[in-house]
C-alpha cells in the first residue's frame, strides 16, 4: 500500500501546479521518487497514529460535520507530513494538499479493496480493522453460533421476490436458491410473509420486535390526552419513553438483553453495544455510547474519505433523478428540493457505512445477537416510489451490505446465522392533498365549520432518516406544537402518519364517543365518512363500544367486524382483527382514519407528502417478509400466519433460545428475582404464553 501511495504521489506532482517534490532547481528522479516515499510514509503514518485521536476528540462536534471535516483534516496531515520530509523539497498550497490527501485515501482504499477481493488473508485483516479494538479482552466465544438480524427497512416481501427475479440482489437470490448463477436449487434460507399492525411503521414494528410489545401505539405520531403531549415515534425523547413503557409492561429488557448489539435503531432492544439509537440519543454523557459507531468507522481515514466523496456522489444522483422526474412529468411526484438530497445521502451512504462496519466488527468480536436497521430503501422510496428505478438502485446496494456481512461472519471466531426482515412495506399512490386539492386538516376543519385555508399547507413528512440526521446534528425533532393547554372550544389536533390520520379534540380529557362528537360537530363525521378519499373510520361509541364508519351511512360495530361485510371488506384478512386490537389501546385518537384502498393494485392516499408511503391498512405496506436460515426451526407451522410484530418478536426469541441465546428479564438485571416475560393477547384476543427464556441466565 505505501507504493501505491507513492506512485499516486509522484502522479499528481505531475499533474498539479501547486504540489511539487523537487527543489526550485530540480533534482534527479531518485531523489524525487524518495521524495514521494518519504512523504507518503509520513503520511501514513500520521494517519494511523493521529487520525483516530483528532476523530475522538471530533465525536465532541455533530456527527454529520465531521463527514465534511473530512477532507480538511486529511489536507492538514498531509501538510504535516511534508514539511517532516528530511529532504526539505515537498511543498503543497493548503487546497492542493486537500486533494491530494483525498486522492490518495481513495485510492489506497479502492486498491487495497480490489486486493482483498482476491486475498482471503488481506480481506480478513482489513476486515479485523473495523472491530471494535477492545475484542482481544473478551472471554473466548462459546460454541454456540449467534444471530445476527438486519432489517431492511420498508422492503416489503413482493419487492424483495421481485428484486430476486430481476437479478436485483444477487446474495438474496442465491441465499433462496433462486440466482442465475446457482447450478441446482441450493437454498439455505426460508422466505416467510407475516402481516403488520394496523400501524404499519418503523416506530410500532421495531417497537414490538425488539421489545416485544408494542401496545398503545397507534401511529407514527398521535396526541396524549393525559400528558398533553404530540408523541412522534422517531423523536429521541418520544422512542425513550416508548422503549421504558415496552420494559415496564413486558419485564424485560428486550431481545438483545446480553451481550447483544443495537445498529441504527430507534430503539435498543436492552443492548449494551450501542451505535446511532435514537432513544438514547438524546442522553448526554456516559449513558450515551450511541455515538461511538461514528468513531469505529471514522477511525480509519480511507473509510472518512470514501464516505464522503460517496455522499457527495449521491447528492448528485438525487439532484439529477430529481430534475429527470420533473422534466419527464412524471405522476405521482413529490417535491424532493430544499435539504432532502443531504436527508437521503445520510441514509443511503453515511448511516448504511456506520451500521454496515459496526455489523462487521460485532461478527469479529463474536457478539451472541445483532440487530441493524438499513434505512435506504425506504427514505427514497417514500420520495421515488416503492418500485422506481431510484428505489431499485439502493435495493442493489443493500444487497452488497448483505454480502459484505456474510463475507464477515466467514471470518468471525463462531458460526453465525443471518436472519433478514423488514418492518413494513410500502404501498404506491398519489398524496391526498395532490388528487383533492386539501389536506386532511383542511377536510376536518370544513366538517367543524372552522375556516378553511385557500392553498393547500404541507404535511411533514416522517421518514426515520430524518430523525437519524437530526440526531446526528444533534438537533431535537421538532414538530410543531409539542404542548397544547386546551381552552373551552380549542381546535381539533390532525396529525398524519403515512395514510393513516389521527384527530383529537384536546380540551375533552377523555377518548370522545361518536355521539358526544355529533353533539359538537354534527357534520364532521359524515363529512370524513363520505369523502371519496378515505376509507374508514375507527370512533368509539357510548351504545356500541367502537364503531367503524363508512360511505353511504355504513355503521359496523367493532364487535361485528370480520363477521358483516363493511367498510373494511377490501382491505384484506387481518384487517378486522388489527382494527379491533387498536381499538382497545389507551392512545387511540378520538377519531382514527384510513385512506382510501385501491384492491386492484395496492394504491392508497398518503395524508403526507410521500408517493409511497407506510402507516395504515391497505396495499404492500402491511406485508413485510422474513427470511431465516433452514436450520432454524420454522417461523410458523403450515396453514397458520405470522402477525403482528410481537408475534416476530416471539419468534426470534424461540431462535436464540434454540441457540442458548440472551433471554434475560429486567428483574435479574436489577438483581432482583428473576421473571418471565408476561403473556400479551394477540391479534385473536387469545393469550399465548412468552417464550421460555433459554439456557443459563446471566447478568446483563
Amino acid at each position: 500500500m505505501w507504493a501505491v501511495s507513492t506512485i499516486t504521489m509522484l502522479v499528481l506532482a505531475g499533474i498539479l501546479p501547486d504540489f511539487q517534490l523537487q527543489s526550485a532547481d530540480g533534482d534527479s528522479a531518485t531523489r524525487i521518487a524518495v521524495t514521494a516515499a518519504l512523504g507518503a510514509g509520513a503520511f501514513g503514518l500520521l494517519s494511523a497514529l493521529v487520525w483516530p485521536v483528532m476523530v475522538r476528540l471530533l465525536l465532541l462536534v455533530p456527527a454529520l460535520v465531521l463527514g465534511l471535516l473530512v477532507f480538511f483534516l486529511n489536507g492538514s496531515l498531509l501538510l504535516l507530513a511534508l514539511r517532516l520530509n528530511p529532504s526539505g523539497d515537498s511543498a503543497a498550497a493548503p487546497e492542493t494538499a486537500v486533494i491530494v490527501a483525498a486522492v490518495m485515501s481513495a485510492v489506497a482504499s479502492a486498491t487495497g479493496g480490489a486486493l482483498a477481493v482476491r486475498d482471503d488473508d488481506a480481506y480478513r485483516r482489513r476486515l479485523y480493522r473495523l472491530a471494535d479494538r477492545r475484542r482481544r479482552a473478551r472471554p473466548p466465544c462459546p460454541d454456540a453460533p449467534g444471530t445476527v438480524v438486519v432489517q431492511l427497512d420498508g422492503v416489503g416481501h413482493d419487492v424483495l421476490l421481485d428484486a430476486v427475479d430481476k437479478g436485483l440482489m444477487p446474495t438474496a437470490a442465491r441465499w433462496l436458491g433462486a440466482g442465475a448463477d446457482v447450478p441446482e436449487p441450493a437454498a439455505t434460507h426460508r422466505l416467510t410473509p407475516w402481516r403488520t399492525d394496523w400501524s404499519s411503521q418503523t416506530g410500532a414494528s421495531q417497537l414490538g420486535i425488539l421489545h416485544g410489545s408494542n401496545r398503545d401505539v397507534p401511529a407514527f405520531r398521535w396526541y396524549e390526552k393525559d400528558r398533553r403531549e404530540v408523541m412522534v415515534c422517531n423523536r429521541p425523547s418520544s422512542a425513550a419513553e416508548l422503549q421504558r413503557r415496552a420494559v415496564e409492561r413486558t419485564r424485560d429488557a428486550g431481545l438483545l438483553g446480553v451481550d447483544g448489539a443495537s445498529r441504527g435503531n430507534l430503539f435498543s432492544g436492552g443492548a449494551d453495544e450501542l451505535a446511532l439509537v435514537l432513544s438514547v440519543s438524546a442522553r448526554r454523557g456516559r449513558d450515551n455510547r450511541s455515538r461511538a459507531g461514528y468513531f469505529a468507522y471514522f477511525s480509519d481515514p480511507a473509510n472518512a474519505v470514501r464516505t464522503a466523496l460517496s455522499f457527495a456522489a449521491e447528492v448528485g444522483r438525487e439532484i439529477h433523478q430529481s430534475l429527470r422526474a420533473r422534466l419527464r412529468k412524471q405522476r405521482p411526484r413529490v417535491s424532493r428540493g430544499g435539504l432532502y438530497p443531504l436527508v437521503r445521502a445520510f441514509a443511503t451512504v453515511v448511516e448504511r457505512d456506520v451500521v454496515v462496519a459496526a455489523v462487521m466488527g460485532d461478527l469479529l468480536a463474536g457478539r451472541t445477537a445483532v440487530y441493524a436497521d438499513l434505512v435506504a430503501y425506504d427514505e427514497v422510496a417514500h420520495h421515488s416510489g416503492p418500485g422506481s428505478r431510484d428505489a431499485e438502485k439502493v435495493l442493489q446496494r443493500l444487497d452488497r451490505s448483505l454480502a459484505l456481512i456474510e463475507k464477515a461472519a466467514e471470518h468471525a471466531p463462531r458460526r453465525y446465522r443471518i436472519v433478514v426482515l423488514s418492518d413494513h412495506g410500502q404501498s404506491p399512490g398519489e398524496t391526498f392533498r395532490a388528487r383533492y386539492g386539501l389536506t386532511l386538516a383542511d377536510l376536518v376543519r370544513a366538517g367543524c365549520g372552522l375556516p378553511v385555508p385557500r392553498r393547500a399547507r404541507h404535511t411533514r413528512s416522517g421518514a426515520e432518516a430524518r430523525a437519524a440526521v437530526r440526531a446526528a446534528l444533534r438537533r431535537p425533532v421538532e414538530e410543531g406544537a409539542e404542548q397544547y393547554r386546551p381552552s373551552p372550544r380549542s381546535e381539533p389536533i390532525v396529525l398524519a402518519s403515512g395514510n393513516l390520520g389521527l384527530i383529537s379534540f384536546p380540551d375533552v380529557p377523555h377518548r370522545m364517543t361518536a355521539e358526544e362528537i355529533d353533539a359538537r360537530h354534527p357534520a364532521l363525521l359524515p363529512t370524513l365518512a363520505n369523502h371519496p378519499g378515505v376509507g374508514f373510520l375507527l370512533v368509539r361509541s357510548a351504545e356500541h363500544g367502537g364503531l367503524v364508519l363508512g360511505a353511504r351511512g355504513a355503521r359496523i360495530p367493532v364487535g361485528l367486524l370480520g363477521r358483516e361485510p363493511g367498510p373494511l371488506a377490501g382491505f384484506g384478512p387481518g384487517a378486522a382483527e388489527a382494527v379491533r386490537r387498536t381499538h382497545g389501546f389507551g392512545n387511540a385518537a378520538d377519531i382514527m382514519v384510513n385512506s382510501f384502498h385501491d384492491p386492484a393494485d395496492g394504491e392508497v392516499l398518503a395524508f403526507e407528502e410521500q408517493i409511497g408511503s407506510h402507516g395504515g391498512l391497505g396495499g404492500p405496506q402491511g406485508r413485510p417478509f422474513l427470511l431465516s436460515p433452514l436450520d432454524l426451526s420454522v417461523p410458523v407451522a403450515d396453514g397458520e400466519h405470522l402477525v403482528g410484530a410481537e408475534q416476530v418478536h416471539r419468534v426470534l426469541r424461540r431462535w436464540l433460545a434454540e441457540a442458548d441465546g440472551p433471554q434475560v428479564p429486567v428483574g435479574e438485571a436489577r438483581g432482583g428475582a428473576v421473571t418471565r416475560a408476561r403473556s400479551e393477547p394477540d391479534h385473536a384476543g387469545q393469550n399465548l404464553p412468552a417464550p421460555d427464556p433459554a439456557g443459563h441466565r446471566k447478568s446483563a
